[in-house]
């Protein structure tokens, strides 16, 4: 876990990396982004090992009681999709911390 850590804030520091220095508007930006990617990471993190979860518990279910397999099935794929929304409502409020974010100006992200 060091290791990653190491690697993601030496990553992290070329990414920030400026000739000039980053001031205002366009430092809060970079952060909104950051803190953006951060953040649906962790989520889809943990989407992924609940969906990993739920999908071992049915299968163990079903290898216990086969007759029912089709009511665990139609329960597991329920669990499925209340797990992926989150990760979705993760990635719109990202979207709205990069784009719609209160404290810079929009002219900040103008792509060239």
């Amino acid at each position: 876990m060091k290791k990653i850590s190491l690697v993601f804030f030496a990553c992290l520091a070329f990414a920030l990396a400026d000739e000039g220095s980053i001031r205002g508007q366009e430092f809060i930006a970079a952060l909104s982004i950051v803190g953006a990617v951060i953040g649906l990471g962790i989520a889809a993190l943990g989407g992924g090992i609940g969906m990993g979860h739920t999908a071992a518990a049915a299968i163990s279910g079903t290898a216990r009681n086969p007759a029912l397999g089709s009511k665990l099935q139609a329960t597991m794929f329920i669990a499925i999709a209340l797990i992926e929304a989150q990760v979705i409502y993760t990635l719109v409020f990202a979207i709205i911390a990069i784009f719609v974010n209160p404290f810079i100006d929009p002219s900040v992200f103008q792509f060239s």
